[in-house]
């Protein structure tokens, strides 16, 4: 049974489901397709543990289809579906879900950042006590989370999603409304973001 959290504060996790072939696919293209996938899912661990102590509501929103007995805890992760054609749209409708429902503060991130922790989630609510938004700047050029105090939907349309040039667009629409930036991450999608950290190594000691 979920527990009950009257927090006005709602995370939502976006994921793929971990699938052979169909995660870290550049990744896949160096490491082969099962690495990619174990990687995938030791990022997917990562993420659920850093998130579990936020003291928040949290929703893991999945890309393809719910699993109820995985490493989501049922009792600490609400679990739903994305819903829309692209990126834009399913995060748009994620977070107007939330709002919805009565959150005042809502923070998103993705599944595939390895160098995050709990504090950086408890930093991106706090900023949002004084800024209208928050964002995580990404080192290639995207960002890895984003978090705003009402739906601005602007910030969804027009972006050519999974390129250099989302988070620089993104604040092109921000020029109205008072934002901090987080400090700049790197995800996971390369062999070039792993071959040098320690914590991947395991994964692909007998890579020839």
């Amino acid at each position: 049974m979920r527990e009950t959290n009257t927090s006005k504060n709602l995370l939502l996790i976006f994921t793929r489901n971990p699938e052979f072939g169909k995660v870290k696919t550049r990744l896949a293209k160096d490491i082969g397709d099962q690495a990619a996938l174990d990687i995938y899912k030791f990022l997917l661990e990562h993420t659920a543990k850093i998130c579990a102590p936020l003291n928040t509501n949290k929703a893991v929103y999945y890309s393809e289809e719910i699993k109820e007995n995985d490493l989501w805890d049922n009792a600490l992760f609400q679990k739903k579906k994305q819903k829309g054609e692209d990126l834009g749209e399913r995060m748009k409708n994620a977070f107007a879900e939330g709002f919805k429902e009565g959150y005042s503060k809502i923070v998103i991130i993705g599944s595939d950042l390895y160098d995050i922790k709990t504090e950086d989630l408890e930093q991106a609510f706090e900023l949002l006590n004084e800024n209208e938004v928050v964002i995580g700047p990404a080192e290639d050029g995207g960002y890895y989370l984003l978090g705003m105090t009402q739906l601005q939907e602007n910030l969804f349309q027009n972006k050519n999603w999974g390129t250099s040039t989302v988070l620089q667009d993104t604040l092109n629409n921000l020029t109205k409304s008072n934002y901090k930036l987080l400090q700049k991450r790197n995800d996971i999608d390369l062999y070039s973001d792993i071959k040098d950290h320690p914590a991947f190594i395991p994964f692909f000691t007998e890579r020839p």
